[in-house]
C-alpha cells in the first residue's frame, strides 16, 4: 500500500498557498512565518534598508546561553555591591566567582 503526503504552506498574511517558511528574529525573539513569494519579497524589501546597516551577531540560542539562563552580566562593582550586602545580610556567598542567582535574586527585591 503506497501513501503519499502532500504538505500545503498557507500564507500567514493573506491566507493564499505559500511558497515558504521565512525565519526571523528581532529583539531576542525569533519567528517563522509562511509567505508567498511576493509577501516574502515584501518582507525581504521592508527590511532591507535595516539589514544593510546592521551588524551580523551570534545566535539569539548562543546569547541566552551565555547569559547564564537569564542572568544578567554583572560589572566587577556590581558584584561587588551584591557581595558586600549579602555578607552584611548573613547569606552564604564566596569571594570569588559566580554569585547564586538566589543571592541575587534577593539583593534585587531589596532594591
Amino acid at each position: 500500500m503506497a501513501k503519499q503526503i502532500q504538505e500545503i504552506l498557507i500564507d500567514d498574511l493573506d491566507g493564499g498557498e505559500a511558497n515558504e517558511t521565512v525565519a526571523f528574529a528581532i529583539d531576542g525573539t525569533s519567528y517563522e512565518i509562511d509567505l508567498s513569494d511576493v509577501n516574502a519579497k515584501k518582507l525581504r524589501d521592508a527590511l532591507s534598508p535595516f539589514v544593510q546597516s546592521a551588524r551580523r551577531s551570534s545566535s539569539v540560542s548562543a546569547r541566552r546561553r551565555g547569559a547564564r539562563g537569564g542572568q544578567r552580566a554583572m560589572t566587577r562593582e556590581k558584584s561587588s555591591e551584591i557581595r558586600s550586602w549579602a555578607k552584611a545580610h548573613g547569606l552564604p556567598v564566596s569571594e570569588r566567582g559566580r554569585i547564586a542567582s538566589s543571592v541575587v535574586e534577593q539583593y534585587e527585591a531589596a532594591h
